[in-house]
């Protein structure tokens, strides 16, 4: 019995994704519930496995966007559970005789030599790749594949038109032409592939990335303010008992958790930041699930941290690493990431001194934490070196005045500089 595979709903706004990879060759045994493939769409990457165990033939090739509901490989089960090069011996009935042993024929007379042979199987071959094939005339079989599995990627198919000879053309009648002056030097192009650059198209995440960053800045009136903080008493606190704290939990205790808390606690001082807006309606939260930006190499994603109001600073910060683990992997899901009443970034791990960052539509504020860097700095008349880091609140103008993003911003700063406020809920 053949069984297709078709790409599987995802979520109401998902319609497509780029099928980034197979994890098995046309033609391979697999297994049930073995992981075949992986699609990428504008939110999230999922992994496909297979329904049933059996031989599989691939319908799609891999960097080709597919819908939600396309049929992209099938499975034989008809070969289930039947190795790929067992021999099959032939049953034997009571009454029948074995076969008597026959001489083994005489080897065929050779061939004449201008027979065609027959030509290898062409290999699997990517849409990119098999365009450059085309049109310059290769043949896949003679191009040695860098690829997983050997497969021939888009490289392996420019360097083969480099080493492929140009074709002869012989003119009917010779006509002399005159020689042209030398041009002025450019950047290297074969074949209309230019050398020093890559073009390729954009991830379905990258798009919605973009997609997301231009609709804030042209629905919403971002607007920032900027203050900084004395990280002394969060250091000092850490490095006093993150060594009983491990020990009862089994986690660090990192900076993000004394963040987020800091946040609900500004959050319910000025609850001005926690809304939204719905049309020409503005949405009040009542409940405190805060947004965390992850940075993967295939782009942004903010999973949220749901009721951090009664969560512990533990649960918080394994509740972080899962996350971070989940997006290192590709293993972030769409309720992962869906809701969320505010947004903390932090470009301080990657040594942003100062940035503007860009509101996580359809909240209305968002915080970025940055470097902590030991400066001087002027305490009760002295000049004393402290470890400090510029915040930064991006808000709504629309729905929140500056009065209450900057007071939002001092509440932070307060509880950051003063955590046991946080423990006591002051």
């Amino acid at each position: 019995m053949a069984i297709e595979v078709k790409i599987p709903a995802l979520g109401e706004s998902i319609s497509s994704g780029i099928l980034t990879t197979w994890h098995v060759n046309d033609g391979d045994f697999v297994e049930e519930g073995q992981t075949i493939y992986e699609l990428e769409t504008d939110k999230i990457t999922q992994e496909g496995a297979a329904e049933s165990s059996g031989t599989i033939s691939l319908k799609a090739a891999e960097g080709e966007e597919v819908e939600i509901g396309a049929v992209v490989a099938i499975i034989d089960e008809t070969a289930a559970g039947a190795p790929a090069s067992a021999p099959v011996e032939a049953k034997q009935t009571p009454d029948e005789k074995p076969e008597e042993s026959k001489p083994e024929p005489a080897p065929p007379s050779p061939e004449p030599e201008d027979k065609p042979q027959p030509q290898a199987t062409a290999p699997h071959l990517s849409p990119a790749v098999r365009k450059i094939v085309d049109e310059h005339d290769l043949d896949p079989s003679t191009i040695e594949g860098s690829g997983k599995d050997g497969r021939i990627t888009k490289a392996d198919a420019i360097s083969a038109t480099k080493a492929s000879p140009a074709k002869e053309v012989k003119a009917a009648t010779p006509v002399p032409t005159p020689r042209p002056a030398p041009a002025p030097p450019i950047a290297a192009v074969t074949d209309g592939i230019d050398e020093r650059v890559t073009r390729k198209p954009l991830s379905p995440i990258r798009r919605k990335i973009a997609s997301r960053l231009v609709e804030a800045q042209q629905t919403a009136a971002i607007l920032t303010t900027f203050n900084e903080a004395d990280m002394s008493a969060i250091i000092s606190l850490r490095k006093q008992h993150q060594e009983n704290f491990v020990a009862k939990n089994g986690v660090k205790l990192g900076f993000m958790s004394f963040f987020v808390k800091a946040v609900v606690h500004a959050l319910k001082a000025v609850p001005e930041l926690n809304v939204r807006m719905e049309g020409e309606n503005l949405v009040q939260n009542h409940y405190f699930d805060i947004g965390v930006a992850v940075g993967t190499k295939k782009g942004l994603v903010v999973p949220v941290v749901r009721d951090c109001e009664k969560l512990s600073f533990a649960e918080i910060e394994q509740t972080i690493i899962n996350y971070a683990h989940a997006a290192r992997d590709g293993k972030i899901t769409l309720q992962d990431m869906q809701g969320g009443c505010f947004t903390i970034t932090n470009g301080g791990i990657y040594g942003s001194m100062l940035s503007t960052p860009i509101l996580n539509p359809p909240q209305s504020g968002i915080l970025g934490m940055h470097a902590i860097q030991e400066r001087a700095m002027a305490v009760n008349g002295e000049v004393v070196v402290r470890p400090m880091m510029y915040l930064a609140v991006s808000y709504d103008h629309r729905v929140v005045d500056g009065r209450e993003a900057v007071t939002f911003l001092v509440k932070v700063k307060e509880a950051l500089e003063n955590p046991v406020r946080l423990t006591l809920e002051i």
